[in-house]
């Protein structure tokens, strides 16, 4: 067997980083502008709003804290009041569905136009995104237009996120870190952004804009580098060292030809037979780390960011503190750590695929529920608070998003490890699934884990 060559200058490694920071950066830039779209749905007179945290705008302060995405109008709309409910149910039923679709069609449609064509399909609608902030809409118009644009990104999203994961579970480990590392850095990038917006004093349509043209530009960046895979030995290797095992699994040279067109065969009771790999094959295989990955992203999305964007800083006081202490200690705090759990797997993975220890760890994240129930939330209604500083919640926070970035990641990197060669693309697709229904059920989980607050 041929000595595989190197990833010259890491390329590889770095264009799946750039990959996986535009998956997920449209969706993170779309969240955090969340108080433009919620702006645009108010009257009128409330629709021009700016950003702005001087001494003396207190109920500004106030408002920044607040969970309904900080949106800053006086009065709120009955649109203003469901935008956060029916964004979440737009974003979290086509990632379902369309990860699973992926997950069972993937080997009938080419890699290229799946990630290419989602890639080019979310650059349009961001770009159109783009311009409509310069468009005037009637509130009903622009919900249905903006949850429109939610489904689109999402549905795109999914397919583009799934095929990732397939694409990279054909090379070592190692290469699937680095798109988990780059969807970590799209949050904290958004979130920096959120508080650079906050600092400025700039006009919400404005920070908005501004958003948006950023997006199409790392998505635009993402398509080219994705383009240019093709052309690196290293790729080329591990893609065709792939379709090589698919031909092996064959008996005799008739048998190659027709794998080498798309027709596997597989190993059944001692027999082989053609066919695609079978996904309850490989999920025989993968059922731990698929239910971990789940619990993982269940754990996280059921409690962050439906409770813990509702904590009060109890050190604030008067102080401009109030207003930077969501934005900083949870949304730049959780993805900066995230991002450091992701990119921890890039050096160093432990336990191993076969570890009982993994999905022990896992359910131990079930602790944070509770702990951060007991954090000064507020309003709340039935459990004490037990944990008021700010420091017991940025320190529960710090171990949380660690955790959830380096455990996500190990899942995500060691699940094609427990197949065949010729099912590690299938395994990381269903992967990719079980990812997206961790954070459906977790969305579900955070509606009654609020009001028990």
């Amino acid at each position: 067997m041929t000595a595989p060559p190197k990833d010259r200058y890491n390329a590889v490694w770095l264009i799946f980083f750039t990959l996986g920071l535009g998956t997920l950066l449209p969706w993170n830039f779309f969240m955090t502008a969340t108080m433009y779209f919620t702006s645009r749905l108010g009257e009128p007179a409330n629709s021009r709003m700016v950003l702005d945290v001087g001494d003396g705008n207190n109920s500004l302060i106030n408002e920044l804290n607040s969970t309904e995405a900080r949106a800053l109008a006086p009065q709120r709309t009955q649109l203003q009041n469901k935008f956060n409910n029916v964004m979440t149910l737009c974003a979290m039923l086509p990632l379902l569905i369309f990860t699973c679709l992926n997950s069972i069609l993937h080997s009938r449609i080419p890699q290229k136009i799946r990630i290419a064509g989602s890639l080019a399909a979310i650059f349009v609608v961001f770009l159109l995104t783009a311009v409509f902030v310069k468009i005037e809409f009637s509130p009903g118009t622009f919900f249905t237009v903006t949850m429109v644009k939610i489904v689109f990104i999402n549905s795109f999203g999914a397919l583009l996120q799934g095929s990732l994961f397939g694409l990279a579970a054909l090379f070592p480990a190692s290469y699937t870190a680095p798109i988990m590392s780059g969807q970590g850095l799209a949050g904290t990038f958004a979130a920096f952004a959120m508080i650079c917006a906050i600092a400025s004093g700039s006009e919400l349509e404005d920070s908005a804009f501004g958003y948006f043209i950023t997006a199409c530009v790392v998505i635009l960046l993402a398509l080219l580098s994705y383009l240019v895979l093709p052309k690196l030995e290293f790729y080329r290797y591990y893609t065709s060292e792939n379709l090589n095992n698919k031909a092996s699994n064959g008996t005799d040279m008739e048998m190659k030809k027709d794998l080498l067109k798309g027709e596997l065969a597989t190993e059944a009771g001692g027999k082989a037979e053609q066919g695609k790999p079978s996904i309850i094959n490989i999920l025989k295989k993968i059922w731990v780390l698929a239910l971990s990955v789940c619990l993982v992203f269940a754990v996280t999305i059921g409690i962050f960011p439906a409770v813990t964007a509702d904590v009060k800083s109890t050190i604030a006081g008067g102080s401009s503190w109030g207003g930077y202490f969501i934005p900083v200690s949870c949304f730049l705090m959780f993805n900066m750590f995230d991002w450091a759990g992701r990119s921890i797997t890039t050096k160093f993975m432990w336990p191993g695929k076969d570890s009982k220890l993994l999905p022990i760890m896992v359910v131990a994240r079930f602790i944070f529920w509770p702990l951060f129930m007991l954090c000064n939330v507020m309003p709340r209604h039935y459990m004490p608070t037990l944990l008021a500083h700010d420091a017991w919640y940025i320190c529960i926070m710090i171990v949380f998003a660690l955790s959830n970035g380096y455990l996500a990641s190990l899942c995500m990197c060691f699940g094609p490890k427990k197949v065949d060669g010729y099912e590690a693309e299938t395994a990381g697709a269903i992967m990719a699934f079980f990812l997206s229904l961790g954070l459906a059920l977790g969305a579900g989980f955070s509606f009654p884990l609020r009001i028990l607050v």
